[in-house]
């Protein structure tokens, strides 16, 4: 089975798309003393992304707010901005940097990449775009959701913290994504 391009998907509309906050999701998945899986999320998160007829040229910019993660643990929170984890202090963001999107199968592909802790990295996200939809406000809405796998210590998260011969925190990270964005009305 071939993969559309996105100018075939129904509805597609090429443009500037401004990220809703409101209604998108940066989650994340670690393992936890190898028995259980935390979530986490930010709360923070800003950006474009630009639609285009040729897949190779459509791009994102995303910046995250490191001190808006929430674990749904105030103590856990202020341990993951401090010196064993983020640094939020003199890494107060990270950043993703999409530079096109290309077919996988019956998937996308948006490459990229993660800036964390002053480290850059290839991050390539599998990606499913949702659709595009007009709201109720005149405006054009379009939905992606996206997933990933990172290590921690490529980017520089070394905490090492071990408990009766386990790790505390895994070392693979899980990132899930849905985005929501609004069509620039000058776009």
């Amino acid at each position: 089975m071939s993969t559309p391009t996105l100018t075939e998907i129904p509805g597609f509309i090429a443009g500037t798309w401004d990220i809703d906050a409101s209604h998108s999701d940066v989650g994340f998945t670690v393992r936890h003393l190898v028995v259980t899986k935390v979530r986490g999320r930010f709360d923070g998160v800003s950006g474009h992304l630009v639609t285009t007829d040729d897949l190779a040229t459509a791009s994102v910019e995303v910046v995250i707010d490191l001190n808006t993660i929430n674990t749904h643990s105030e103590h856990r929170d202020n341990h993951l901005k401090g010196a064993d984890f983020f640094e939020v202090e003199t890494y107060p963001t990270m950043t993703y940097r999409g530079t096109g999107v290309r077919a996988h199968g019956d998937k996308y592909v948006l490459d990229g990449e993660l800036t964390l802790k002053g480290v850059t990295k290839t991050v390539p996200l599998t990606l499913e775009l949702n659709g595009f939809s007009p709201d109720p406000w005149g405006g054009t809405r379009v939905g992606f959701s996206a997933d990933a796998e990172i290590n921690r210590k490529d980017f520089n998260v070394n905490f090492e913290g071990v408990q009766n011969g386990i790790a505390v925190v895994s070392d693979k990270i899980n990132i899930h994504i849905e985005l929501e964005a609004v069509l620039r009305k000058d776009a």
